[in-house]
């Protein structure tokens, strides 16, 4: 096969496998294409106006400069001249010189100024929009849940519950390594640290649930350190808000399943039949509850404190829960 058709075969392969690469990009999951997910926050929104700046300035950049690339190979490619022959030394072209470095400077500065005027409002409220009053809820990072605990007492373990279309500041923080929460749709990430509290302040423009993931690595289980938030109709979450609190205030809730799906079945599975972390059925410490209690807290050998500072509303959910395992084979 000749030189020639050989060069031209391997760039038609090299732009195939490119074409693949971006419509698998583009057509992976939800949602498709190459946009972030949502926007369905105003904060989300100013995000995904940066994003789209910065995709159009880099890829207008990047067919430039490959563009410019493929020109100069194919219009001075050899043409059968010797290798050793220098091409013509052009010197003293400050002009062009001056321009591209101009040229770069002007780009950073628009875009620094772009970013500086949506940021103000990635991290506000325009209350005058908002359906309510603000809610705040305590969001824990753990290793490898997410603990979200209301003002009247609730607590829900990886799905938190927000009213749509109402104001909601996040006072994350950390009770073992670094995490960052980060639910794409809604907000950028902040991370949870131990010993800091951060602030993060969103509003769902629309009910749904929306998924997120855990954006520092934090672990052996990190990428099963999930979180969703379920925007309600106002009128729904109020519902399920004061009777979520009544059911855990007397026990009736199932705030101890919940709690054992989310921390413990990640590594024992959801009936304890063991996975990563061994089989819990049968085991002889479902008999021992201040055990059980030293356990959470303190952790094991590969064992996490996965209760480290929960109350006595939590623990005791959790343990009449696992009750069950103490005589299951």
């Amino acid at each position: 096969m000749p030189s020639r058709v050989r060069r031209r075969a391997g760039a038609l392969v090299v732009v195939a496998l490119l074409g693949l690469v971006l419509a698998h990009v583009a057509l992976a999951g939800d949602p498709a294409g190459l946009s972030p997910r949502g926007p369905d926050s105003p904060q989300a929104t100013r995000i995904e106006d940066i994003y789209w700046l910065l995709i159009a300035i880099t890829g207008a950049i990047f067919i430039l400069v490959e563009g410019a690339l493929i020109v100069f190979v194919v219009r001075f490619r050899n043409r059968g001249r010797s290798r050793t022959l220098e091409g013509p030394q052009i010197h003293g072209a400050t002009r062009l010189e001056l321009i591209w470095t101009a040229i770069p400077v002007v780009i950073l500065a628009a875009i620094v100024a772009f970013v500086l005027v949506k940021l103000p409002g990635i991290n506000s409220f325009d209350s005058a929009r908002a359906a309510g009053p603000q809610l705040t809820v305590k969001v824990e990072g753990r290793q490898f849940y997410w603990n979200f605990i209301y003002p009247n007492g609730v607590i829900q373990v990886e799905r938190m519950r927000i009213p749509a279309n109402h104001d909601v500041k996040l006072d994350i923080t950390s009770e073992d390594v670094d995490h960052s929460w980060w639910i794409p749709a809604l907000q950028g990430k902040l991370d949870a640290i131990p010993g800091k509290t951060n602030h993060l302040k969103f509003r769902a423009d629309r009910t749904g649930t929306f998924k997120g993931q855990c954006g520092e690595f934090c672990g052996y289980e990190h990428p099963h350190m999930l979180g969703t938030v379920e925007a309600l109709p106002n009128s729904d979450f109020q519902s399920w808000y004061d009777s979520e609190a009544r059911a855990q205030e007397s026990g009736t809730s199932d705030l101890g399943k919940m709690t054992f799906d989310g921390v413990c079945a990640t590594c024992h599975g959801f009936q304890g039949q063991g996975g990563f972390g061994p089989d819990l059925r049968g085991n002889p410490i479902f008999n021992q509850p201040d055990a059980i209690k030293t356990l959470l807290r303190n952790g094991g050998i590969k064992m996490p404190a996965v209760g480290r500072g929960w109350n006595a509303r939590q623990m005791n959910a959790l343990l009449a829960y696992v009750k069950r395992f103490s005589g299951a084979s």
